[in-house]
């Protein structure tokens, strides 16, 4: 994805329900000359089409609260108690 045709063809296809009107609206309202906001808003959308695309990516972004949660919670457990040796 290295033009914005290729960026909404790979946020019709891949991208999550709503990630190519997102990417529309906010490109009808930024300031085509404030460059930093264009690259901020395409960099962000197409993160999500590759994280989409990446099988690590996609299960973390599909993992659940209580699961990231409890996997956070054992590794400050395991910090905490490799600190107190």
């Amino acid at each position: 994805m290295r033009t914005l045709r290729e960026l909404r063809a790979a946020l019709r296809a891949h991208g999550f329900p709503g990630d190519l009107e997102q990417f529309e609206e906010k490109m009808d309202t930024t300031d085509l000359d404030d460059l930093t906001a264009a690259r901020r808003i395409t960099q962000h959308l197409r993160h999500r089409v590759v994280l989409r695309l990446d099988p690590v990516g996609s299960a973390a972004v599909g993992r659940s609260t209580e699961d990231t949660t409890a996997e956070l919670r054992r590794k400050l457990a395991e910090v905490a108690a490799g600190s107190a040796r």
